[in-house]
């Protein structure tokens, strides 16, 4: 089969869907990757076709502020700015673009089925406009009310509804608040112990394993040896914040355990000073393969992040930024695989204590290894992969609004 798949063009919505991407390819499929030019390299590296379409968040955030800014610069604004700027990129800028921009794709290729990210929502828009058969792929936990007003996203989902009435007419859509992917099929990577319920119990939900996805890289040998206790710290690669870092750095170092902190593309190394002997600072680690070796990973709580350390059946400490990492926090910590330090409760102490807890609590343990197995039992990228065949059949054309 031809297989389109699009996705926002950051490592937090498209490294979710490579798993399967891959795992299609190697079945026989022929892949074709629709995001924005910004994000190519690593779809080629791996041998996909790519298309340019959409716009990268970074040159969202420009185009609505109407000057250059970075999300982690919009995020020190009004927290209402913010979400309000928010809102209308993910939920009015972004779409259009997919949206516009897929639509000549889509009439010059017959795909047999489109593969989108649940926040690419304007390639579901393209797709049924083409009458092209699409399942939406999960990048995170469902939409859920209490952790959206939390995080400053609770308008996403009545915005979502509203754009895909616009594009396609009030009785063209079946997307709801509660069910954003709509009559597709939703390729659902959460645990359901811990998934919002209207997405758990969704008749079209079709559990995926997650599987963690990074870059290539080497690792330094003492890490793969793991002679003593280790923890990775990270702020993921678009919430970064020095200050943030500064203060775990210190707080993890007087755990006595070994500290790899991995700086991301928003912090400059030199901005988190000398650290102390314990403590690596590295721009950038292959998390994917680091995961394994690890005893606590202390982070944002991006869902790359937090699946990937289910997984991997390591405890974490969340200090959540913005975005879905409310949501993510709350449902790892409440499961009590976890725990999670906000806003001015990242103190150097409270984390020191947070992490020593966390690294020798017997209960934190059992329930780690307990998301760790319900992950392992979900069926795998190839396995899901060899049902793509079953989601293609006939759908309506859906006329665009003029």
């Amino acid at each position: 089969m031809d297989l389109l798949f699009s996705s926002l063009p950051s490592h937090g919505h498209t490294y979710p869907l490579l798993p399967l991407a891959i795992a299609a390819r190697e079945q026989g499929h022929h892949i074709t990757y629709a995001t924005a030019a910004s994000f190519h390299a690593p779809l080629i590296a791996l041998g996909f076709d790519v298309v340019d379409v959409g716009i990268d968040i970074h040159s969202a955030f420009a185009e609505l502020a109407g000057s250059e800014v970075s999300p982690v610069e919009a995020r020190r604004r009004d927290p209402e700015e913010v979400a309000k700027l928010a809102a209308h990129i993910f939920t009015d800028i972004l779409p259009r673009r997919f949206f516009g921009d897929l639509q000549p794709v889509l009439a010059a290729q017959r795909f047999d089925l489109v593969v989108y990210e649940a926040a690419t929502i304007g390639a579901a828009f393209a797709a049924k406009v083409a009458g092209v058969p699409a399942v939406c792929h999960a990048f995170g936990r469902g939409f859920d009310r209490v952790a959206a007003e939390e995080s400053g996203t609770a308008g996403f989902a009545e915005g979502f509804v509203r754009i895909a009435e616009e594009l396609l007419g009030p009785d063209a859509t079946d997307l709801t608040p509660d069910n954003l992917a709509g009559g597709d099929p939703y390729l659902d990577i959460y645990p359901a112990s811990i998934q919002a319920p209207a997405y758990r119990d969704a008749p079209n939900r079709v559990p995926l394993r997650p599987v963690a996805f990074s870059e290539p890289g080497e690792l330094p040998d003492w890490v793969r040896a793991h002679a003593e206790p280790l923890i990775y710290l990270t702020l993921g690669t678009a919430f970064g914040d020095a200050g943030v870092l500064r203060t775990a750095i210190a707080g993890l170092a007087a755990t006595g355990a070994k500290v790899l902190v991995a700086a991301g593309p928003t912090v400059q190394t030199e901005d988190l000073g000398d650290p102390p002997p314990s403590v690596t600072v590295e721009a950038w680690v292959p998390q994917a393969e680091l995961l394994p070796h690890v005893d606590l990973v202390v982070h944002h709580g991006g869902s790359g992040t937090t699946l990937g350390s289910i997984a991997a059946g390591v405890p974490q400490l969340f200090l959540p930024q913005g975005a879905d990492q409310f949501t993510n926090a709350d449902a790892v910590t409440g499961a009590g695989a976890a725990r999670t330090l906000r806003g001015d409760e990242v103190t150097a102490e409270a984390v020191t204590a947070a992490a020593k807890e966390l690294l020798s609590d017997a209960d934190v343990a059992a329930r780690v290894a307990a998301l760790a197995e319900e992950v392992a039992a979900m069926p795998s990228p190839a396995e899901v992969a060899a049902r793509l065949p079953e989601f293609v059949r006939p759908v309506r054309v859906v006329p665009a609004e003029r």
